[in-house]
């Protein structure tokens, strides 16, 4: 997953919209751990599980990776509002985990992930992804070259 992460960091680009979903223990932030890495990003990559979202300044000339978690959050953006993801959005990747019914307003553009991982699997499993690029923005992706 974190492998993955550091190829798909090399699509994204500021004003993009990473959704992430699959079952507590998928790789969801394994796999953003892999983005901040690819995208080159000051600070460790943990699950922001408590404090919502986390901000990683990029160390050189590329975007911010803003990480939020929003298993906590239940109503939509209107309840995401305080964290300021459309002011955002525009110079930084935001990557959402648990964002279904909660930040799809945000842009037309984004990209799911969906992992698949039966529950009670060993994290050393193999995962199964879903990839699908929404908009206009990924409507000439090549986003075969994440598949190895």
């Amino acid at each position: 997953m974190r492998e993955l992460g550091r190829r798909l960091a090399k699509l994204l680009r500021a004003g993009d919209l990473v959704m992430l979903s699959g079952e507590l223990g998928a790789g969801k932030t394994t796999l953003t751990r892999g983005l901040g890495e690819g995208l080159g990003v000051r600070g460790a990559v943990t699950s922001p599980t408590f404090v919502i979202a986390r901000v990683h300044p990029s160390l050189g000339d590329g975007p911010p990776l803003v990480h939020v978690d929003a298993y906590r959050l239940g109503g939509g953006l209107d309840e995401m509002e305080d964290l300021d993801l459309d002011v955002s959005l525009s110079d930084s990747v935001i990557v959402v985990e648990w964002g279904e019914g909660k930040v799809e307003e945000l842009t037309e553009d984004r990209l799911q992930v969906l992992i698949h991982r039966a529950v009670g699997d060993s994290t050393d499993e193999v995962r199964h992804l879903t990839v699908t690029g929404l908009g206009e923005r990924w409507a000439e992706a090549d986003l075969e070259t994440l598949a190895a």
